[in-house]
């Protein structure tokens, strides 16, 4: 089967990370238009060799992915044509905002997936959570599932409820990570390290703990146990992360606070 026609509403930063994701593997530039209204974002798209195109002009799509600001998500949906509209599979990545809200602008039979994917799909190894409509057709859902998993690891949810968890975890987490990285190599630069080796030493160990509980197939918590000596170095710094305010509690609270602001953004 032909690679589907792609129309992307939305050419910021998680929109460009989607399309060199995209054009690494089974999706060329020619199956891709963008649809932005901003100069910069479009002579980006155009040096990715995209077509770029107003959404009155779209023409034929498969699926639709809706990569806009919260703000400007009813204007974007309104430049659709009607008949893209009701042949295309929409894909949403935009924050907070629900199926049964871009029905609204769509009309009651659109198809829409509502997905969360992460930066780090931009070179391939991202992770999205996707929910579906109901009225979702069996080819429309392996349509989405495939483009999302041409940028890494696809999981599927039946509780659209959980998408603003799936935001909070995954969608925003890989701000955590980088600032864990900061705080690593700020805390390596106060003890006497230059900041280039700091930021080195830094962020290889976070990529490579993180590459190795993926391949290893075992709990975190039991790798973490693995490398605490008991009355070791580890363990003294683990003392002070797991302490009544530590890093524990403070990464519920920043996750809880992630989830919130996904909910709140759904009404406004």
């Amino acid at each position: 089967m032909s690679a589907p026609a792609i129309l992307l509403l939305g050419f910021g930063n998680m929109g460009q990370a989607l399309v060199n994701g995209w054009l690494a593997p089974a999706y060329g530039a020619r199956t891709i238009t963008v649809v932005d209204p901003h100069p910069a974002a479009q002579a980006a798209a155009r040096e990715r060799g995209l077509r770029v195109s107003t959404g009155e002009s779209a023409g034929e799509a498969d699926v639709v992915v809706v990569a806009v600001k919260p703000a400007q998500l009813r204007e974007a949906l309104r430049a659709i044509p009607p008949g893209v509209r009701s042949r295309a599979v929409f894909v949403s990545i935009v924050a907070g905002k629900t199926t049964a809200e871009l029905a609204k602008s769509l009309g009651d039979d659109a198809a829409v997936v509502r997905a969360m994917p992460n930066t780090p799909a931009a070179i391939g190894q991202g992770v999205t959570a996707l929910f579906a409509r109901a009225n979702v057709s069996d080819v429309q859902r392996r349509i989405s599932g495939d483009l999302m998993a041409a940028v890494g690891r696809v999981e599927w949810i039946e509780d659209e409820a959980l998408m603003d968890v799936v935001t909070a975890l995954s969608g925003s987490g890989p701000a955590y990570v980088f600032l864990l990285i900061e705080c690593l190599t700020e805390a390596g630069r106060e003890l006497g390290l230059s900041p280039d080796l700091a930021a080195r030493l830094a962020t290889e160990t976070v990529a490579g703990a993180g590459a190795y509980a993926r391949h290893s197939g075992q709990p975190a918590d039991e790798l973490r146990r693995r490398v605490t000596s008991p009355k070791g170095t580890t363990q003294a710094a683990l003392e002070v992360l797991q302490s009544e305010h530590g890093l524990e509690q403070l990464i519920r609270r920043a996750v809880r606070a992630a989830a919130k602001r996904s909910r709140e953004l759904s009404r406004e």
